[in-house]
């Protein structure tokens, strides 16, 4: 039996590409060993494509069919993924400002992984600043290792463990959306499918697009895959797109 039993649907999207995506993505293959991003994790806002995204997201939950929306939205207390549920659920006619629309719901067990004391660094500045631990990490594994300060992907399982059971107990057979977090993405393939560490970490090799959709649906009494990261609804939200 995997880990959500009770819902009869379930939505999730990464947050729209942040600064912070933009951060990482300008320090790689250089020499770098900070991405310099001046917010706090929780504060690191969208921008104007992640924005874009985010409406393109809501446009294809307006194009669900009735019995497929969600009933129910849940987003990680993280700035980028509220503002990509408010942006997303008002190209809809269930967000929150239509007369009885959806509540985006906030919980703090769906923010991003904690790096702990290496937050901020790139793969190269944790080989220079912490050889130690990227010794570690090396020995146990990224499945397992946890940095000081920070969490493991076991740890992170555990928290969403309690996040779904907790839906399952509270709204049986609801359709819930999650907008969220990459890791949470991929550590929920992990619970539902009920993974092994080699299967999700293969998996986890390739990136979780910006407001991608992963989205499983009840048949024969058990919640299956019906999508995974799939991009295709974001081919106009890319201003460099024609």
């Amino acid at each position: 039996m995997n880990g959500v039993n009770a819902l009869d649907g379930l939505i999730l999207t990464r947050h729209g590409e942040s600064t912070g995506n933009l951060a990482y993505r300008a320090v790689q293959g250089t020499d770098a060993e900070e991405t310099e991003i001046p917010e706090r994790d929780a504060d690191i806002p969208l921008t104007d494509t992640g924005r874009l995204q985010a409406a393109a997201f809501g446009r294809w939950l307006a194009e669900l069919p009735d019995d497929e929306r969600p009933t129910r939205v849940v987003t990680s207390p993280y700035l980028r993924a509220r503002d990509t549920a408010r942006i997303a659920l008002a190209q809809t006619p269930f967000g929150p400002d239509e007369p009885g629309g959806l509540r985006i719901e906030m919980d703090e067990r769906l923010r991003d992984r904690e790096q702990g004391i290496l937050e901020g660094l790139t793969p190269l500045g944790v080989r220079r600043r912490h050889p130690q631990e990227a010794a570690r990490m090396r020995r146990l594994g990224k499945f397992y290792y946890r940095p000081p300060g920070g969490e493991s992907w076991t740890d992170l399982a555990l928290r969403l463990r309690s996040f779904y059971r907790d839906l399952d107990l509270s709204s049986p057979g609801a359709r819930v959306l999650v907008v969220a977090h990459d890791a949470i993405v991929v550590m929920t393939r992990y619970i539902v499918e009920d993974l092994s560490e080699q299967e999700i970490m293969e998996i986890e090799k390739d990136p979780i697009g910006n407001c991608s959709v992963t989205r499983w649906q009840r048949h024969g009494g058990t919640l299956r895959p019906a999508a995974f990261n799939d991009c295709t609804h974001l081919l106009d939200a890319d201003p460099a797109t024609p």
